[in-house]
């Protein structure tokens, strides 16, 4: 695949509990972005912060939490990104997405079969 010039990056801020089905939300996201063909997906675990509710999450010792925040980020052209924005909908009913333009300066991937 090849991927220069302006592209999207999509972000996906969710809670590591966050479920769809029986997995766990990031999980069953990243695993249908790959299905898509998209470029790549990598998934972020935070170690502090807040959302809607400004609930705090946090991995401190004294207050650990079971339910940290994850960020999902996707870089791809914006076609590609624009094309699994509904399925995204559907599968976030809680958190935030957002979309920026990105210039992509070098996406290098080999044959290899072990990816």
């Amino acid at each position: 695949m090849k991927l220069e010039g302006e592209g999207k990056l999509l972000r996906i801020f969710i809670g590591e509990s966050d479920k769809h089905g029986r997995k766990p939300l990031y999980q069953a996201i990243v695993e249908m972005l790959r299905q898509e063909g998209m470029a790549g997906a990598t998934v972020l675990r935070g170690i502090e912060g807040f959302g809607a509710t400004s609930h705090l999450h946090t991995a401190r010792i004294l207050r650990l939490s079971e339910d940290l925040p994850i960020v999902i980020e996707v870089a791809d052209t914006a076609e590609r990104i624009e094309a699994i924005m509904p399925r995204i909908d559907e599968m976030v009913n809680e958190g935030m997405v957002t979309l920026e333009r990105v210039e992509v300066v070098s996406y290098r991937s080999g044959d290899r079969d072990d990816d």
